[in-house]
């Protein structure tokens, strides 16, 4: 990664993100999953770079500088802006105490560039003011000269400045060279972002495509949800109509037995009928026998008033004993009067219980 003269000073693992281009407002996934992020120290530059590699892929590569802020904008992620590469980076880390740990040695190699640069101007003051004769230009033009000069200027300055600016000279070529091979670098890593970002697009239209079938089953689903739940309502309606039923029919069931308990007290009833019904013909028998007992003793009052004149005792007797008979005839009527209601009464009630049936 990079020369052999650069040390990684600090690493952690975040997804790494880049500022979209074009609307300056989203972000587009660098990385798939979590990388490796380091801070890395150039100490023949004197610098300090962020760096991050996903496979052969280099997705940042950035040179702190000291105006440059690293932003907290959530719990778990962080952004700063590089002007050089003109994109914003941003890093999504597992936990917060990884976010500050990575804000901190932000500030800390900020500063430290910050002193790098405020040394490397102090080594230019040094050696302009070396080379410079005395009484010659002033330092600041010196200064131009030392770091912007022509050839001739250099030519006119003592030994050990001219040794001092060339080295700077071939330094600078073989750092001319290195951001040459790094344009090309970024050139192959710039078409491999477009490869990138165009398979991104398809895999968008892929899910979205995919977004619009899920949106299909699901308003199917909601469709088949809503039939089963009237269905489930049917049902519970056609439940309580069957309890309603069971109801009805425990109901007519006391009732029929009600129903049996009353006929059975009747059936005892009509027992009782017939047996008092079978008692009729004997009270018929009786009643019959008492009328020719009545004919008889007319017949005896007939012979007895015949004899009358010349029986007296026999009369007064026999007055006796017609009118012993006669109360116990209207005693008797009356008691068979009322038979004869009750029998009548009991005839109505059979033929009122025939007609009944």
């Amino acid at each position: 990664m990079g020369h052999m003269t650069e040390q990684p000073i600090f690493t952690t693992r975040a997804h790494v993100f880049q500022i979209d281009p074009n609307t300056k407002k989203n972000w587009v996934p660098a990385s798939k999953q979590a990388v490796t992020v380091s801070y890395f120290y150039d100490v023949t530059r004197n610098s300090y770079r962020i760096i991050s590699v996903d496979g052969a892929k280099v997705i940042i590569n950035s040179t702190i500088t000291p105006n440059m802020t690293f932003t907290k904008t959530s719990q778990k992620f962080g952004q700063w802006a590089d002007s050089r590469a003109n994109t914003v980076f941003g890093l999504g880390f597992s936990s917060e105490q990884q976010l500050t740990k990575f804000a901190e040695k932000f500030q800390e190699v900020k500063e430290a560039a910050k002193l790098a640069r405020e040394k490397s101007q102090e080594k230019i003051e040094t050696s302009s003011n070396h080379s410079q004769k005395p009484g010659c230009e002033t330092p600041s033009s010196t200064q131009a000269s030392s770091v912007n000069g022509t050839d001739d200027e250099k030519a006119s300055h003592a030994g050990p400045a001219d040794t001092h600016l060339k080295s700077e000279n071939d330094k600078l070529k073989i750092a001319l060279t290195q951001s040459a091979a790094n344009v090309k670098k970024w050139e192959i890593e710039l078409q491999t972002l477009r490869e990138s970002n165009a398979r991104l697009t398809t895999a968008l239209q892929e899910s979205a495509a995919s977004v619009e079938q899920w949106k299909k089953q699901f308003f199917i689903c909601r469709d088949e949800n809503d039939q089963l739940r009237h269905k489930i309502d049917e049902l519970e309606e056609q439940c309580n109509e069957i309890n309603r039923e069971k109801e009805k029919n425990s109901q007519l069931k006391r009732r029929i037995e009600e129903l049996e308990s009353e006929l059975r007290e009747k059936e005892t009833e009509l027992k009782d009928l017939r047996k008092q019904s079978e008692i009729i013909p004997q009270l018929m028998s009786e009643c019959e026998y008492v009328s020719e007992k009545l004919e008889a003793a007319e017949r005896d009052n007939q012979n007895l008033e015949d004899k009358v004149r010349s029986l007296k005792t026999d009369i007064e007797e026999s007055k006796y004993r017609q009118r012993h008979l006669k109360v116990e005839l209207k005693s008797f009527l009356e008691v068979l009067d009322g038979k004869i209601d009750d029998l009548h009464d009991f005839r109505r009630g059979l033929s009122k219980l025939g007609t009944d049936n």
